[in-house]
Parts: C-alpha cells; structure tokens; sequence
C-alpha cells in the first residue's frame, strides 16, 4: 500500500458511547463520491466499537477484526476479506490488529 495514500487518511471522531473497550481511533480517506456513492479508505486501530451500518461493501487490506451482530452472529476477517452490510445491521467490532479497508457506500 502506497503510504502517501495511508498519510492522507483524516482522523474522525468517534462517539463516546460507541467505545465498549480500549481507546480505538478511527481514520478515513474519501477517494470518490458522487451520484449517491462513497468509496474511499477506513481504518480503526486495536479496541472494540459499536456501530449501526450503512448500505457498504468492503474488503479489508491489513489487519483483523472480529464483527459481531446484535443477533449474535459472528465472523472474523483479515487481509483478503470482502464483506456486505444491507444497512441497519447493529454490530460490535472486535478490532484485534489495526484494521484497514477499503469501501463503498450506496445511500
């Protein structure tokens, strides 16, 4: 991965109560936004987050995380790994190694 692209990455801040464990940090990289779509980069270091999913496809580039469903469903993904959220899905990210990913949003 080109690390001039990886300086670019913008923190966000991340609300206080989605924080369930660690001081995770949460950086992103818009790369194109237009007609209803966002694509771009996201990272989040070590520590454990909640979060209400958007329309989004993504696959990770480094790193590991555990994501786990409000139902209970679980999965882990690692370098290669490409995954789709529906939208509205509550989840728990279980960040094991700092995470990053690309992705692509459709309102």
């Amino acid at each position: 991965m080109n690390h001039e692209i990886l300086d670019q990455l913008e923190p966000e801040e991340l609300d206080p109560s989605q924080i369930v464990l660690g001081t995770p940090e949460v950086s992103s990289l818009t790369l194109y936004e237009q007609d209803g779509v966002e694509a771009g980069l996201w990272q989040i270091t070590p520590g454990e987050v909640t979060d209400v999913e958007a329309t989004e496809t993504f696959m990770v580039i480094k790193g590991r995380a555990v994501i786990e469903y409000s139902d209970g469903r679980a999965f882990t993904v690692g370098p290669g790994d490409s995954h789709h959220f529906e939208g509205g899905e509550q989840t728990t990210w279980k960040v094991e190694e700092t995470l990053l990913k690309t992705y692509w949003i459709k309102d």
